[in-house]
């Protein structure tokens, strides 16, 4: 019995690590002919694009920030594969400062990346979408935009306001085919937790319930839920995946 998603086509912004990377391989397990986005980590792209390119897999370099490279980065999925039915909105960054330390740029370069950079990319793909009748837009946000968090009030701006993106978004496609979630993982087990220092990541894992971080494999199984064609009714939702951290 085939997978529910085999032939399908999904693009995954920063999908060649991290939970990005886990997004991309476990669609590809499932047939999905997968597109991946990156910025500037071309050796992450090229070892992606060497392991998988017999499954159909391939790679664009675009900047996230740029409305210009988002609808160029979409129409070339769309000529390489013929269609996009899934599009995971993952990219993103964090500059860590408290406010009264944080300048201007540090601000605009977190924002543009994290929120502008998936209003654009879902700009870009939604026409498509609705002229197909059908389509899945996941975008992957964070634990820190419920709760918020010292020295990330950039980052906590941009991933909560992913949330009501989502939400409107959701609302103008819901009648057209296309379903809009949100998914907000919690502290999960990836470079960029690895550089913490070991001391502030013990505190870390002590304040979440289940003492323990989060595997980006067990993000990567809540998209595929949410892409599957069953998960049809469901739109607008954020769903939460962090060992009870936050409730």
């Amino acid at each position: 019995m085939g997978s529910k998603l085999e032939g399908k086509v999904a693009l995954v912004t920063g999908g060649v690590r991290g939970i990005g990377l886990a997004i991309s391989e476990s669609l590809i397990a499932e047939g999905v002919r997968v597109a991946t986005g990156y910025s500037r980590n071309g050796e992450a792209a090229e070892q992606f694009l060497a392991q998988h390119e017999g499954a159909g897999a391939s790679t664009h370099q675009g900047s996230i920030d740029s409305s210009t490279d988002c609808e160029r980065v979409v129409q070339e999925v769309i000529d390489r594969h013929g269609k996009l039915d899934i599009l995971i909105n993952n990219a993103g960054v964090n500059v860590d400062r408290t406010v009264r330390k944080m300048d201007a740029s540090e601000w605009d370069h977190v924002i543009g990346v994290n929120l502008n950079g998936t209003f654009y990319m879902c700009r870009a793909a939604v026409p498509h979408m609705i002229d197909r009748g059908e389509g899945r837009i996941i975008n992957i946000s964070s634990v820190i935009g419920e709760r918020g968090n010292i020295g990330q009030a950039n980052y906590a701006a941009s991933k909560s306001g992913q949330f009501g993106l989502t939400r409107s978004l959701a609302l103008e496609c819901a009648n057209k085919g296309v379903t809009v979630n949100c998914v907000a993982p919690g502290f999960i087990e990836t470079d960029m937790t690895g550089s913490v220092p070991e001391k502030i990541m013990e505190r870390v894992v002590e304040s979440i319930p289940m003492r323990r971080l989060g595997q980006p494999a067990e993000v990567a199984r809540l998209v595929l839920f949410l892409s599957e064609p069953d998960s049809s009714y469901i739109t607008g939702q954020i769903y939460s995946i962090n060992g009870g951290l936050y409730m």
